[in-house]
């Protein structure tokens, strides 16, 4: 997919932090459409990968009030402010492992406001209602 094709977009310099404390570089590209306000697609781009990730927006700015003693999420993605508030850390697990990614603060604020602009944590269903009125009458036309 191109830029264009989403709403919002942020390109974070994220660090990819090794069980053995070794850091690894990792582009980060953040993009939100205002058709599926739910969800944030992050695409994690490393010296030799690439792995697509569909994170909760909310998950994300819950992320951004959490800490390490009680993170945002309970399942495969976790999100916390580091003890230093200008770093967020995202934890990842998945069937080929797991990741532990350090993020400057700034740029996620900066892209969840800027989707929030778009649409407002709550409003999301009321974004969605023709979309899925639309679906529902087209599965009992088929």
């Amino acid at each position: 997919m191109t830029q264009s094709s989403y709403d919002v977009v942020e390109v974070v310099a994220m660090q990819l932090i090794g069980s053995d404390a070794s850091v690894i570089p990792v582009s980060t590209e953040l993009s939100f459409r205002t058709s599926d306000p739910y969800t944030v697609r992050a695409v994690f781009t490393g010296p030799h990968t690439m792995s697509t990730w569909l994170l909760g927006r909310e998950l994300l700015s819950l992320g951004m009030l959490a800490s390490a003693d009680a993170p945002a999420g309970t399942g495969d993605v976790q999100v916390w402010r580091d003890e230093d508030p200008d770093y967020t850390l995202v934890s990842l697990n998945g069937v080929e492992g797991s990741a532990l990614l350090a993020a400057p603060t700034e740029p996620i604020t900066r892209f969840l406001a800027a989707t929030e602009a778009l649409v407002p944590l709550g409003a999301e269903s009321a974004r969605m209602e023709s979309e899925i009125t639309a679906l529902i009458a087209a599965l009992l036309t088929a």
